[in-house]
């Protein structure tokens, strides 16, 4: 159980799924057998991708962290000196570049920006100006990227190269209000783009397209995040939050949830640094 359970990702090279609990600054791990681990990394553990070389590359609070294979940490200089501003949530290109997004605590609009972390520790502002950044992955030929400011209610796509970056942003889906916000999302191996509800109780599946194609419900409002695992990759993973919700609440939600839903993902993309 998490307080706010995001970001869920499945490594051969972890040989397990792991996800966070952002706000405790926890890393959460399930392994083969059912045991569910916690490693306290920071203040904040906003998201994070396994490293070519082992270990894992960690959004911390005001910035990056690296895990080396043998589990140290190094933290990197933070990127602002805000503490009313947090990393919220992230994923890699096929570059082997790590991007995560930011966003105000008080969800102040175009607080946020998405930064970029190079293998060579350098980073850069890839947009800037956003709200809530949020779910980020690209298509299976890495030419799209798909984007979430929960904000504008809105997935977008961008074409994506590795010199150009994030070009032509369009709208490829928009969510009505009543259904949720767009939070976390993945993309599976036939191109199929998952998409968390938060506040809606769901994940739906849009196709290359942009249409609607299949709705997972969940038993928790606060969905926050999806990502295919298991060895086969077989196994559609959901986090969910207990943000907001009164004390004395016991639903399920904070909880873990898995489906079958007859599609595959695609092996997670990792940090090259």
């Amino acid at each position: 159980m998490t307080f706010h359970g995001e970001g869920p990702v499945w490594s051969s090279r972890w040989g397990e799924l792991r996800w966070v609990d952002m706000l405790a600054g926890d890393v959460m791990s399930l392994g083969a057998d059912g045991t569910v681990g916690r490693r306290h990394v920071g203040g904040v553990a906003a998201a994070l991708r396994p490293r070519r070389g082992g270990g894992a590359v960690i959004a911390v609070e005001r910035g990056f962290a690296l895990e080396d294979a043998d589990g140290a940490i190094t933290v990197l200089p933070e990127l602002w000196s805000d503490d009313g501003v947090r990393m919220n949530e992230g994923g890699c290109d096929p570059e082997g570049r790590f991007y995560c997004g930011s966003m105000a605590y008080g969800k102040t609009a175009g607080a946020g920006a998405l930064y970029r972390l190079d293998p060579d520790g350098s980073t850069v502002v890839v947009l800037d100006g956003v709200t809530i950044s949020n779910g980020l992955d690209w298509s299976p030929d890495g030419g799209l990227a798909y984007y979430v400011d929960t904000a504008t209610q809105e997935v977008v796509v961008f074409d994506f190269d590795g010199a150009g970056g994030l070009t032509g942003r369009r709208t490829f889906a928009s969510i009505p209000p009543e259904d949720g916000a767009p939070d976390g999302l993945t993309v599976d191996a036939e191109g199929g783009v998952w998409v968390a509800l938060n506040q809606g109780g769901a994940v739906r599946r849009y196709t290359p397209g942009g249409a609607l194609d299949e709705v997972v419900e969940v038993p928790v409002r606060g969905v926050t995040a999806c990502a295919f695992g298991s060895p086969g990759l077989d196994e559609l993973f959901i986090s969910t939050s207990r943000e907001g919700l009164p004390a004395g609440d016991d639903s399920p939600a904070g909880s873990l949830f898995r489906a079958m839903v007859g599609v595959k993902g695609r092996p997670v993309r990792e940090f090259a640094g």
